[in-house]
């Protein structure tokens, strides 16, 4: 069965839609667009209290202060004087009186060498002396002639017609001529005296003597061997009573010390020992290799109780001029591009690029484009990308 609406039903149902119409019309415009702000607000992600927040980042402040710590550097302790004797003039060993070990004082005899032929030369030397000398005597004795005659002959000729002037004038050129060959004499036996005395003072090398105060450390040489100035050393003395302390140090520390300042130091042979040396060399140019400077110290070694080749453990007082920025050890990031640490400005990350220094404590000291007081993170990593909005959170004191 079919209902029919009537005209009089629609006709009441009219009005109702018409009354709608005019309650929405009645409505301020302010109010809806208050409504739909409403309504946009609910669906905006940014505003609702379910929408993701910043990161929170803890950091901690860059802090300026002077670096003052103890490098352990290796050295060497090398002697104080060190030289292989050799011989001076060829010839055979004869005896040699001291071997590896052996303590020596300055001047004292380590060897003695034959050398015949050098005797021949010294004998052929004190003939030539000799028969030099014997010229000068003749050469004295004709001059002391000749002045005589000479003497006697212008005597008379003071008495005219006793003696010719010629007579005269002959004598006197034969008493120049024996002044001429007493002064070549008296040349010649200087020179074969000099001759001599030189050989003398070569057949002194065949003594070979200590070239100072010190200890033999290694003999090459025995009974019969053959000698020179170009063959191999005879003995190798090496001053042990003072010692040399030899060590590299960074370019960065090369200038924390003063001359004449005492560093401790230790050796493998007396660990539980501490020595002491004075810094009194510095080789005042790099190594361009290994970017370090050597420095020598002086050791006194009066017990002997170190040697020469000992490894040393160095503690070099490491200071900077002025003051080091310094940032936890754990704000340093590495990658395979880049060292640096996080910058937080405004809660805005950057990055800044830096160099590792020295490592105090929990600290470590950065070389870059940073102030004291800047905020970086505590933890460095490359996932903090620069430019990211981050919520900052003080690290605890």
């Amino acid at each position: 069965m079919s209902v029919v609406a009537s005209p009089l039903s629609f006709r009441r149902s009219a009005p109702t839609w018409r009354s709608r119409h005019l309650v929405l019309a009645a409505i301020p415009a302010t109010l809806l667009v208050l409504l739909s702000s409403v309504r946009a607000g609910a669906q905006d992600p940014a505003t609702r209290s379910d929408a993701p927040q910043p990161r929170a980042v803890t950091v901690a402040a860059v802090v300026a202060q002077a670096v003052e710590r103890t490098l352990a550097l290796p050295g060497d302790i090398v002697a104080f004087q060190d030289v292989e004797v050799h011989a001076r003039v060829p010839g055979f060993i004869d005896t040699i009186s001291v071997d590896r070990g052996s303590v020596v004082r300055r001047g004292a005899v380590l060897a003695r060498i034959v050398a015949p032929e050098m005797e021949a030369q010294f004998l052929e030397a004190e003939a030539k002396v000799q028969g030099a000398e014997a010229q000068l005597v003749e050469a004295q004795a004709v001059i002391a002639s000749e002045q005589a005659t000479f003497d006697r002959l212008k005597s008379a000729a003071e008495t005219p017609g006793v003696v010719a002037g010629n007579d005269v004038h002959v004598a006197e050129q034969k008493v120049i001529a024996a002044r001429a060959r007493l002064d070549a004499a008296t040349r010649q036996v200087q020179a074969a005296r000099q001759a001599a005395r030189a050989l003398r003072d070569v057949e002194s090398y065949l003594q070979v003597t200590a070239p100072f105060d010190g200890v033999v450390t290694e003999r090459m040489a025995h009974v019969g061997t053959l000698v020179g100035p170009s063959s191999a050393p005879i003995v190798r003395v090496q001053q042990i009573s003072r010692l040399r302390l030899v060590a590299a140090i960074p370019e960065a520390y090369v200038s924390s010390v003063p001359v004449g300042q005492d560093i401790k130091f230790t050796v493998a042979a007396f660990p539980d020992e501490p020595f002491s040396g004075t810094l009194a060399r510095v080789a005042r140019a790099l190594d361009v290799k290994t970017r370090s400077m050597a420095v020598e110290l002086d050791v006194t070694n009066q017990h002997g109780r170190l040697a020469p080749g000992m490894f040393a453990q160095l503690q070099w007082p490491a200071k900077r001029l002025g003051s080091s920025l310094l940032v936890p050890r754990t704000a340093v990031a590495t990658t395979t591009e880049r060292t640096f640490v996080v910058r937080i400005r405004n809660g805005i990350t950057e990055w800044v690029d830096v160099k590792r220094g020295a490592t105090i404590g929990n600290a470590v000291e950065v070389i870059g484009a940073l102030k004291p007081g800047d905020a970086v993170a505590v933890r460095g990593t490359d996932e903090l990308r620069a430019g990211t909005t981050v919520r900052v959170v003080k690290e605890p004191k």
